[in-house]
């Protein structure tokens, strides 16, 4: 039997599955859940993941407070000693913030998969991070997450050990283009002509020169992991998809919030994102968000804000060179239909734009390069 059919809803063994773990997992009525009687549906198998609905049965009712509805989620194959280390963190990273009311409830923790909340809700829309409301949430729930104290390592370490991770795949596959589909090659030769490696490099000691702040960080707070909950009085966010969770720079978090404003993913056709130039917060978007994270944190006051905005104008770099390197790698690993290589020349196409930009304006104060001209690909 293939894994789809064996992970379908309808198999036997499946149902049988999801209903041993929630009976003794959950409690009250769950105790008495068969095979026969839940209702299972599937949300989603992707590689890593493999995401059920389980409800209640028809006519039952919750006795003690019990959740009529779960989302059961069972891990997909776990390749070595790093993969096992990540899922370990995650899971302490997950339980923390849902004992903080940040994230999803955890109601069972079991090896191979947990049970989580299930959340009536829907991810917002690119357009509704400008919303000054819903805006202000989203600075309030990032300031709660950085102020944690996690049991993992606090060096900043994590963005420099996965580009240069990224940076080995991406340069295998930038070698060995013969396999890469036709209609990709200009994308391909555009990339080809950045020195990535450099660029990496250069980023780093400029980052070296100061000492910004670090704080533990969700590092991809974009709309599809920020999910409003429906049926509330009151608008309620609560975020999702911690796998990018680590101790970081500050200031990538929120500069890497405010670049999404700018990038749609819900594109119906290739490359299946919109690029949205012009659509990045202005400065008095900006001032708002920092302004709302900073009373949440403690910190009010000018001189905080002005750091925040300087971090934001640096780590912007970050994000594009991050995210440009994971869209290379993810073109040869990926399963999931989406133009990854039109969006790495974009967010590298940002980088340069951005980066020059700095240079000319003396943004980078005693900057080695700023005598150097950086070309923009067109």
């Amino acid at each position: 039997m293939g894994l789809a059919n064996k992970m379908s809803e309808e198999n036997p063994e499946m149902r049988e599955m999801a209903a041993r773990i929630c009976r003794d997992y959950l409690h009250g009525v769950w105790k008495h859940v068969t095979a026969e009687n839940i209702m299972l549906k599937r949300i989603s198998g992707g590689l890593s993941n493999w995401l059920y609905n389980v409800q209640l049965p028809d006519g039952t009712a919750p006795m003690r407070g019990e959740p009529r509805q779960v989302l059961l989620r069972l891990y997909g194959q776990i390749h070595g000693e790093r993969a096992l280390e990540g899922l370990i963190t995650e899971s302490v990273i997950f339980t923390l913030l849902s004992e903080r009311r940040l994230g999803p409830k955890l109601h069972g923790i079991f090896p191979g998969g947990r049970i989580e909340e299930y959340i009536p809700a829907r991810p917002l829309l690119t357009s509704e991070l400008a919303d000054p409301t819903l805006s202000s949430m989203i600075a309030e729930k990032m300031a709660q997450i950085h102020r944690m104290q996690v049991p993992i390592s606090k060096e900043p370490t994590w963005l420099w050990d996965t580009m240069t991770k990224w940076l080995d795949t991406a340069t295998d596959i930038l070698e060995n283009i013969e396999d890469i589909d036709a209609r990709n090659l200009k994308n391909v030769h555009v990339i080809q002509t950045i020195d990535l490696d450099r660029e990496i490099e250069w980023f780093r000691s400029l980052v070296a020169r100061h000492k910004y702040p670090v704080v533990f960080c969700h590092n991809d707070m974009q709309e599809g992991n920020i999910l409003l909950r429906q049926n509330t009085r009151k608008p309620e966010l609560v975020l999702i998809d911690f796998e990018y969770c680590s101790y970081n720079y500050r200031g990538f978090d929120i500069a890497n919030h405010f670049v999404e404003w700018q990038y749609d993913y819900t594109a119906a056709e290739y490359p299946f994102f919109h690029e949205r130039p012009g659509s990045g917060p202005t400065n008095e978007q900006k001032l708002d968000f920092v302004r709302s994270y900073l009373r949440t944190v403690g910190k009010e006051g000018p001189l905080e804000e002005e750091r925040i905005m300087m971090e934001i104008k640096i780590f912007s770099l970050a994000s594009h060179l991050f995210w440009g390197l994971w869209s290379i790698v993810n073109a040869k690993l990926s399963q999931i239909p989406f133009g990854y290589w039109d969006y790495a020349v974009s967010r590298f196409k940002n980088y340069q734009y951005l980066k020059e930009k700095m240079t000319v304006s003396g943004s980078m104060t005693n900057n080695d390069d700023t005598e150097k001209k950086i070309t923009v690909v067109d």
